[in-house]
């Protein structure tokens, strides 16, 4: 016991170190000394001035009973929510109190509509038993979501604007995803603690719990001194908390500040020096995002995107450029020319780029200067050839010409050949004439016929 009290009296300087608890002021016992036994309440509930008389709550308990809470730890929780119950206005029209008792698996072990009075939800906190094995803290806060926190579970209708709160005790770090359930919890707007004892993940805690975080996160060494609790949560409930019962006139956020309030935003605003309202930043500007190229602001945040002809990389920040010249990403008729990003048009070898830009048209390779013949080029599709006047002969360069030699030794032989041909030629020439001459005088005499059979 004596150790115990050592520990209560150092309690203070450990929750200064981690600086994102809930300090709680607990004086170590005087030495020798030993802790006096706590005073029972009264039959009927305690005294009227521990009790809670000006807000009404749904109030849901969610403890863990993982393996590492021992059955000892476990049952100094019980001890823990029945104090609890002892400083709240029970009743149907008051507070109401559900229990969720949550490991690898979670029950429910009674509603919001169940109990409506002290003496029955103590006798039923006194028979909860630990389930033992995993911690799914974020199950547990999504099961009070969707089974608890109903009206067919006792969940008053929001339009009587009464207060949804949840107190998670844990002494471990969740096992599973909580953060985004948390998160869907509190839009919900359920009002989320987090109690953390002994090897409790404080980030988790943090992650869980509703703003502020110095009001909402508490934390204990040991299961055997969180019955300390009870008042902080007996002060918390019982003021007036004008941001939760939407007394305020904040725009966007109310953080509550003693028994006042101060307004604030949401990230990606500021507040406005009225000191209600929000305006959205500007996240585009110099200095505020790490995009590459263009920053689109986008109500409080922003999206990066890119220029034309550069896509958006995975890390959705930086940009590369695109080949622009895929198939389908450019309209040139012969070559694309990949230039950072963007393209230009080129043509192949005998052709030129037309004014357009994009189409090619056949070069002339015979025009003047685009050859190398010395006498005559001839065109082909693409190409051309070199050719000579008559009486003029290519040279093996296939470029230039030299003149024909022609010989004038013939023979005899060849001699007679050439007059003979030209003998027959001149034959041939006088008998197709003197045909020639019949022919237009049968068809004179044809003509004249056929002119007197008509006067006939």
């Amino acid at each position: 016991m004596r150790r115990a009290l050592g520990i209560l009296g150092t309690m203070g300087r450990a929750l200064g170190i981690l600086g994102c608890c809930l300090a709680l002021a607990l004086p170590a016992a005087p030495r020798g000394s030993a802790l006096r036994p706590r005073r029972q309440p009264r039959p009927g509930g305690p005294s009227a001035d521990t009790t809670c008389k000006n807000r009404p709550l749904d109030l849901v308990f969610i403890v863990d009973s993982s393996r590492s809470v021992r059955p000892e730890e476990f049952e100094k929780v019980k001890v823990f929510l029945s104090e609890m119950i002892d400083t709240l206005d029970v009743g149907e029209r008051t507070t109401r109190v559900a229990v969720m008792n949550y490991a690898s698996t979670v029950k429910v072990e009674f509603p919001l509509r169940t109990y409506f009075d002290k003496a029955s939800l103590k006798e039923a906190v006194s028979r909860i038993e630990p389930l033992s094995a995993g911690t799914m803290t974020g199950l547990a806060i999504q099961t009070a979501m969707d089974e608890v926190f109903t009206e067919e579970m006792g969940t008053r209708p929001a339009t009587l604007n009464i207060p949804k709160v949840v107190i998670v005790v844990t002494d471990g770090r969740p096992q599973d995803q909580v953060q985004e359930v948390a998160a869907s919890a509190r839009r919900a707007g359920i009002e989320i603690y987090a109690v953390g004892v002994d090897r409790a993940d404080m980030q988790s805690l943090r992650i869980m719990a509703s703003e502020p975080l110095d009001e909402h996160v508490f934390y204990v060494e040991t299961y055997g001194v969180i019955e300390k609790l009870t008042s902080k949560f007996r002060e918390t409930f019982c003021a007036v908390n004008v941001c939760a019962l939407g007394i305020h006139d904040c725009e966007q956020f109310c953080v509550r500040n003693g028994r006042s309030y101060l307004c604030d935003c949401y990230e990606g605003y500021t507040l406005n020096p009225d000191k209600r309202t929000c305006s959205a930043v500007d996240m585009c500007a110099p200095g505020r995002h790490d995009c590459d190229q263009i920053c689109v602001s986008n109500n409080g945040s922003y999206v990066c995107d890119c220029h034309e002809g550069y896509t958006l990389n995975p890390d959705k920040k930086t940009c590369s450029a695109m080949d622009m010249c895929a198939p389908g990403r450019h309209d040139c008729a012969q070559v694309c020319l990949s230039n950072d990003g963007s393209y230009s048009c080129g043509c192949y070898e005998g052709y030129t780029l037309n004014p357009d830009k994009k189409t090619c048209s056949a070069v002339d390779v015979c025009a003047p200067g685009r050859h190398d013949c010395e006498q005559v080029c001839v065109r082909g599709d693409l190409f051309f050839s070199c050719d000579c006047y008559q009486g003029y002969t290519l040279n093996p360069d296939k470029k230039t010409c030299s003149r024909a030699i022609t010989s004038s030794l013939v023979t005899t032989e060849e001699s007679c050949k050439c007059e003979a041909i030209a003998a027959l030629q001149d034959s041939v020439t006088s008998r197709l004439e003197a045909l020639s001459t019949k022919l237009d005088e049968v068809s004179e005499k044809l003509r004249a016929y056929q002119d007197r059979q008509q006067v006939v």
